[in-house]
């Protein structure tokens, strides 16, 4: 009992030394054993005293001051080192143990002699990778890095590169990649929105909103893409002078990604560049949107660039030909924009000298093929209907086009040359117009016709080439029925009062809204946009209905627009959904 109590008062003795100790943590013991004087000799002798030290001092002429300045340097020095070290990366602090320095040689090691294949710097290097050794033959799944058979050892960078390498086997670079590398950095901006101004005099309100009628429009990235556009050229050097051969009845359609995300509303325009794999595509939003038709991953079918016209929905959207460098646009307007890809102005055309009055919307208008001409169809019913024609270089009215047909003007089309046009009337009655001669030269009707609605022409070269050239003519009526007329015998400026249809169609059982012929002349498109899944493929000169496409399955809606690539080897479609699919045509 007394060891413990002895040695409780021990601990207590601990404990208030441990409460009294200094701020740097030191502990000290009241009580300290009494050492003998043998024992404080032999540490004297050892490790010395303080008198003995300041002693020696004295013998080398050091005082006492010199010595408390040089232990005040010696400090300084050992904070710095301990500053230098704590700075310093850790791959500094260790050395890496690779066994003995003698080691055979590797066989046919290959390191990385040569910059990055595009030119670019790396923003970040592993020291590691120069240490790795990776072996292409051992592993089996690497045999198909190799360069040559008998390549085996290469280093990190090189097995780095070459794993890149394969990737891009896999999944190449889209092109417009490309042509972004050799040009820059000409994508940083490619969704760049430019907001056109409805009242002319409104000056821009943000960076992104700017007006139509500003001089100061920045050009969007679309100016360096159209002035060297290799990578943006159809060319397939396999297909380039073969003609397809597609039969009748069945035809080979295969579906590809969809251009882009759904749109906010239904896309109601359509159109293919006429030399670059471009789809121009615009709707009730008031966007008109640019896409590059590239179905390669990660990123298919990308936007390049899109333009939102305030408060215009839009109704109408075309690339002007034949070179497609400017976009015409309008909606339920007094005006129409013309859009120039290349520097990226905007400009309005407000009015129709001595036209006003006819011309009270430009929403529905047609470019010829030959790119001379805009054709405007007028707001005025009155004793019939009349179609409008600009010089689409000037915008300058041109001449004027009238049919006598109760209710209006139904539709109209440019012949193949531009040199002339087919209007048509609501009530079935049509007219052939030269604009070489600036008149009518000839007046039809068409065949049963309760409400026409829609006319198009294709087969361009193979019809008379007094009338445009055009061998099919085909009208679309409120009941479904389309009729397709064969031009072949309208030459010589003879004009049957009646023709009678080669064929008369009667699949589409809602009013027919939209008519498209391949650019070859060997597909016709009729659609209804008042059912879901009304459209229907004819192939020509046959002119007989695919039974296999498109199917109960095939994810149409309801139809808003159609197009035809200028190959005649896509074919896009358009929903109310916003959506655009594409199927590639296969023969």
């Amino acid at each position: 009992m007394s060891r413990l109590t002895n040695l409780d008062s021990d601990m207590g003795v601990n404990r208030e030394a441990d409460d009294s100790s200094d701020a740097f943590g030191d502990f000290k013991s009241n009580e300290e054993e009494e050492k003998d004087s043998s024992e404080l000799e032999l540490e004297t002798a050892v490790f010395g005293d303080e008198a003995g030290f300041h002693e020696r001092l004295k013998r080398h002429g050091v005082t006492k001051d010199d010595h408390e300045f040089t232990t005040i340097v010696a400090k300084g020095v050992q904070d710095e080192v301990e500053d230098d070290i704590r700075n310093m990366d850790d791959a500094d602090l260790f050395i890496l143990d690779s066994g003995p320095l003698e080691k055979p040689p590797l066989p046919r090691l290959r390191r990385d002699r040569e910059s990055s294949s595009d030119g670019s710097n790396a923003a970040w290097h592993d020291s590691d990778d120069e240490r790795v050794t990776v072996s292409l033959q051992t592993n089996p799944r690497l045999r198909k890095l190799r360069d040559y058979e008998d390549e085996d050892l290469v280093d990190g960078k090189v097995y780095t590169k070459r794993l890149r390498r394969q990737f891009e086997r896999l999944y190449p670079v889209p092109d417009w990649v490309i042509q972004a590398r050799s040009k820059g950095d000409i994508y940083a901006n490619r969704h760049r929105t430019l907001v056109a101004s409805q009242d002319s005099s409104q000056g821009p309100s943000s960076e992104d909103e700017m007006s139509v009628d500003s001089d100061e429009l920045s050009a969007p990235p679309l100016a360096e893409l159209f002035q060297q556009s290799d990578a943006f050229i159809r060319s397939d050097p396999a297909t380039q002078g073969v003609k397809r051969k597609l039969r009748p009845e069945v035809i080979d359609m295969q579906r590809t990604k969809d251009v882009g995300v759904a749109q906010p509303s239904a896309v109601t325009s359509l159109d293919f560049h006429p030399h670059h794999p471009l789809i121009l595509s615009s709707g009730p939003s008031s966007t008109i949107s640019l896409h590059h038709l590239s179905p390669l991953p990660p990123n298919p079918n990308p936007l390049l660039t899109s333009l939102h016209v305030r408060s215009t929905p839009l109704t109408t959207s075309l690339f002007r030909p034949p070179n497609g460098t400017k976009v015409l646009l309008s909606g339920r307007q007094r005006y129409f924009h013309v859009w120039d890809l290349s520097s990226g102005q905007v400009n309005k055309v407000s009015r129709i000298y001595g036209h006003q009055s006819e011309q009270k919307s430009m929403e529905r208008f047609k470019l010829s093929r030959c790119g001379r001409w805009t054709g405007l169809i007028g707001s005025q019913r009155k004793g019939g209907g009349s179609i409008n024609i600009l010089d689409a270089h000037t915008n300058q009215w041109v001449a004027e086009v009238r049919v006598e047909s109760k209710g209006g003007v139904a539709d109209f089309e440019w012949w193949g040359d531009g040199e002339g046009l087919t209007l048509l009337g609501k009530a079935g009655e049509a007219v052939e117009w030269d604009g070489r001669q600036k008149k009518i030269v000839g007046r039809w009707v068409d065949e049963g016709a309760v409400g026409t609605t829609v006319i198009a022409m294709g087969g361009h070269g193979s019809g008379p080439k007094d009338i445009g050239g055009d061998r099919w003519i085909a009208v679309g009526s409120s009941s479904g029925i389309v009729n397709i007329y064969d031009r072949t015998s309208w030459k010589g400026g003879f004009f049957p009062a009646n023709p009678k249809p080669i064929r008369v169609f009667d699949q589409l059982t809602t009013p027919t809204s939209h008519l498209v012929f391949s650019s070859d002349g060997k597909l016709m498109v009729m659609a209804s946009r008042w059912k879901r899944d009304a459209l229907r493929l004819v192939h020509l000169p046959s002119c007989t209905v695919y039974k296999n496409w498109p199917t109960s399955s095939t994810p149409l809606g309801r139809i808003t627009a159609v197009a035809f690539s200028p190959s005649s080897e896509t074919l896009a479609v358009a929903n109310e959904q916003g959506k655009i699919r594409l199927w590639e045509i296969r023969g």
